[in-house]
């Protein structure tokens, strides 16, 4: 049977130098054995004051941590580094980017429930964890959940998060069954998770709330400005690229 680890880092920051100091994560063995790892860890890079905003993480509490690998985090994720089990985060990339810091090569099947929230929720106005913990009213199951599991739920902290996932992988699970009658659902979320998002309406900028179709044909000089002078994410970048094809 595969097993589901699903993972949240916080971190020194989100720069090429900033390193991971907590991983929450569940191993899901199956229904009634799941595995609950909840770690600070150490780092010789500085924690910036943005992401203390952020987490709440000072250096005092890093004291005396072991560093990342040595915890058990660190131990179980290769332990089970095979492609017939499931590694999940909520935009896996970054995570994933921190894990490839401390060395980790990854051989799981991938699954990043923000870009499978982008594909089943097209019209939702954000996709971000929180803001869908709200929008799908997963905090009413939240504190049940949490009670069964024994974890303690603040935003922005990792076990928190990922417990929130949890929650969120189950209404996706459910939704990707109602679209795509007949496939194995998992399957098709590692599916999406691999395929970029066709973006509809722009969220940010001088046509936030436009249709994206609709100022490719008014503004196309403002799609290759973007294109050109923008740090784009893959699913921006994927639908710019498609209409100024």
């Amino acid at each position: 049977m595969p097993k589901y680890i699903l993972f949240d880092t916080e971190t020194t920051g989100n720069q090429e130098s900033d390193r991971i100091i907590q991983i929450g994560a569940m191993i899901v063995h199956d229904k009634t054995n799941i595995e609950i790892i909840d770690e600070l860890c150490s780092t010789p890079v500085p924690i910036s004051i943005e992401a203390m905003e952020v987490h709440n993480i000072t250096p005092e509490l890093l004291l005396g941590k072991e560093p990342f690998s040595q915890t058990t985090f660190a131990q179980k994720i290769e332990e089970h580094n095979q492609s017939e089990n499931y590694l999940i985060a909520h935009n896996i990339s970054f995570d994933l980017g921190m894990l490839q810091k401390e060395g980790f090569e990854n051989h799981y099947t991938l699954i990043d429930t923000f870009r499978c929230a982008k594909h089943l929720l097209p019209d939702s106005p954000s996709h971000r964890l929180q803001y869908l913990r709200y929008a799908l009213e997963l905090y009413h199951t939240e504190q049940t959940e949490a009670n069964k599991l024994g974890v303690t739920i603040k935003a922005h902290d990792a076990i928190g998060d990922v417990l929130v996932m949890k929650l969120l992988l189950s209404r996706l699970v459910i939704l990707a069954k109602e679209q795509y009658v007949g496939e194995n659902a998992m399957g098709k979320l590692a599916q999406l998770t691999q395929t970029p998002v066709m973006i509809k309406t722009f969220k940010f900028g001088k046509y936030k709330g436009r249709e994206v179709a609709d100022i490719a044909k008014e503004d196309v000089k403002y799609l290759k400005w973007m294109q050109t002078n923008m740090e784009l994410d893959e699913d921006l970048a994927f639908t710019l690229g498609y209409y100024l094809a």
